[in-house]
């Protein structure tokens, strides 16, 4: 299906209305394809859910050849294929599940013309095979998608995508897009060098994802807070729990099996059946949760992820905005939860100073995880920090978890001098909890066996319960007063920082949250929903999904490549009565009226007459 070679912006809208069933492009999405379908070069910033597909999807049925998309993820490819196809847009995609019969079935439809889009993996398109075959078909654009992998030092580097470069180098005339949906501006600069894109017009969308809610509560038996969360906000909906080990993972998903809920594990430990088959639910369920490491998410379409949990620390701000971000791709409220202690502090330093990287690399890594450590310990919107990060300006959103519940700042300069001196005076060589029963005037064998009972600071801190200190040293670390020491077990010392406090030279506040908002676990209010649900007709609206459901599984698809709970939700408002009002419904483009059209009309009739 393809319009005429054109770039004019009534041809685009033409493309999206009659394929892919939307009345207007939002926001910047216009712009981004009229430049692109002109022939020009875009490096594209947009959060996720904000429609960066269709950038270049429509200028690839807008101008002649094949539009080559690389992919990092086969379930991406897959995804989005499946999708392409029910709109009637020839797509293909080449990757490691196909036999050689299927190989060269797409190749020969790369080779006769007979494809408007061909998804291939980095690794793939690099191959001799594949671009000699380029050089012998029309490209009709590149669209090189999740552009973040091709910084070095970015949270997701794939090494195969500097060899992207050959692109500009082989085919100079064919425009290029590069996507992401996570870029500070260091990574923006890298992914232009890297790919020859300093012709490109850059175009960034605002980071903000105004449907989702930040919360980052204090770690006290994580996994039972995890729980509580979902049961309190989330029962039966469909989520996804960040772990950073494997075995975690594991025994993460199993628990929450055990206490009654629908988990799955997913790491890159099992075997590849497993995790497709697992990542296969996840996507044609409902209200299945999955434990995974962060090698699961990136491009899964699922609009309906209802939360995002996270029982480790993320390495970097980007890392966590693009695994928060998959949530709420359809607009609606969803959650980024995130439970946060000392251990995941010392856990990332420890990673960082045994890294095999350059100098530069592991300072360039403790500056990042100082960002993510900011935005965890501010007392301010989380949002407004967040947006800072990508250097976007932002009001406080009244809908994350500091502006909901403001925590207390406190004069914490006593209680620092206190934890300063235990640390120097039981010798720099011990960690918190041994630190923090000195502090507590502990009666304990290990106690004894160093003599700490008789220093001057054993039992200075027994005013305040060991929640209390956890919270001052986890707090000293990220303030970069005290240092983890890994190669003497995780020992705390003092760095220079802590000479001015100790001498009273130095003022220091530290966050001071209730047990309520250490928690964070009660069913709270929601904002309007964006997807709204006014006006919609609840029962017309079961049996639409029940319908759609039925179709899903009779194709084997995700229910929301059939149609988006968004279309669904102005069907059961509008209820059109023929096939030309159906037309108006946003998501109901020509192929998908053809197909499902007549199906659709029948069951609102029988409603209506119920």
């Amino acid at each position: 299906m393809r319009a005429p070679d054109t770039s004019s912006h009534d041809a685009a809208l033409h493309v999206l209305k009659e394929v892919f069933g939307h009345a207007a492009f939002r926001g910047a999405q216009g712009e981004i394809v009229t430049h692109l379908a002109g022939g020009g070069d875009a490096l594209v910033l947009m959060p996720t859910g904000g429609g960066k597909s269709l950038c270049y999807q429509v200028p690839a049925l807008l101008r002649q050849g094949t539009a080559v998309v690389v992919s990092p993820l086969i379930a991406l490819m897959q995804d989005q294929v499946a999708a392409l196809t029910q709109l009637g847009v020839r797509a293909a995609f080449l990757n490691s599940t196909q036999d050689l019969e299927q190989v060269r079935q797409v190749e020969r439809g790369l080779l006769d013309g007979s494809l408007d889009l061909l998804y291939v993996a980095p690794e793939r398109l690099n191959t001799p095979r594949l671009l000699d075959m380029l050089d012998h078909v029309r490209p009709a654009l590149f669209a090189i998608d999740e552009a973040h992998c091709v910084a070095q030092w970015g949270h997701d580097f794939r090494p195969e995508y500097l060899q992207l470069s050959v692109l500009h180098e082989r085919f100079p005339q064919v425009p290029r897009i590069a996507l992401t949906a996570t870029a500070d501006p260091a990574t923006r600069a890298e992914i232009i060098d890297r790919l020859s894109l300093h012709d490109a017009r850059v175009f960034v969308s605002s980071f903000d994802r105004p449907n989702i809610r930040y919360t980052i509560v204090d770690k006290d038996d994580a996994r039972k807070q995890l729980l509580r969360f979902i049961r309190n906000e989330h029962p039966d909906e469909a989520g996804i729990v960040y772990c950073l080990s494997r075995k975690k993972v594991d025994e993460t998903a199993e628990w929450l099996s055990a206490q009654g809920l629908k988990a799955l594990p997913y790491h890159a430990g099992m075997d590849a059946a497993t995790r497709a088959a697992h990542q296969a639910r996840f996507q044609r369920e409902e209200g299945l949760i999955v434990v995974a490491t962060i090698a699961f998410g990136m491009g899964i379409d699922k609009p309906d992820v209802r939360f995002v949990a996270h029982l480790d620390l993320p390495r970097s701000v980007e890392g966590y905005y693009q695994e928060t971000g998959r949530a709420g791709r359809d607009g609606a409220p969803a959650d980024a939860w995130m439970a946060y202690g000392l251990a995941d502090v010392v856990q990332q330093r420890r990673f960082i100073e045994q890294s095999e990287g350059s100098e530069a690399f592991r300072r360039l890594s403790g500056a990042k995880l100082d960002a993510l450590l900011g935005l965890c310990e501010t007392a301010q919107c989380r949002r407004v920090h967040l947006l800072a990060y990508f250097g976007e300006q932002g009001e406080p959103c009244g809908n994350c978890d500091n502006c909901l519940n403001p925590p207390e700042t406190w004069d914490a300069t006593i209680a620092s001098q206190k934890a300063l001196s235990a640390i120097y005076r039981t010798g720099q060589r011990f960690g918190a909890g041994h630190l923090i029963d000195v502090l507590r005037g502990k009666d304990s064998e290990r106690i004894r066996q160093f003599g700490h009972d008789a220093l001057s600071v054993f039992g200075i801190g027994k005013a305040e319960d060991d929640h209390h200190w956890r919270g001052v040293f986890r707090q000293l670390v990220a303030l970069g007063i005290v240092r983890v020491d890994h190669e003497a077990w995780g020992a705390l010392r003092l760095t220079e920082a802590a000479r001015p406090v100790l001498r009273g030279e130095q003022l220091v506040m530290m966050r001071r949250l209730s047990a309520r908002q250490r928690d964070a676990s009660t069913r709270r209010t929601r904002p309007a929903a964006p997807l709204s649900m006014a006006g919609v007709n609840g029962g017309l609206m079961s049996e639409l999904k029940a319908w759609r459901l039925n179709e899903a599984r009779a194709q084997s698809l995700p229910a929301y490549v059939i149609l988006h709970d968004s279309t669904l939700a102005e069907l059961a408002r509008e209820m059109p009565h023929d096939l030309e009002q159906l037309a108006g419904i946003s998501g109901m483009g020509t192929r998908k009226i053809e197909r499902y059209g007549d199906a659709l009309m029948a069951l609102i009739r029988r409603h209506v007459t119920g």
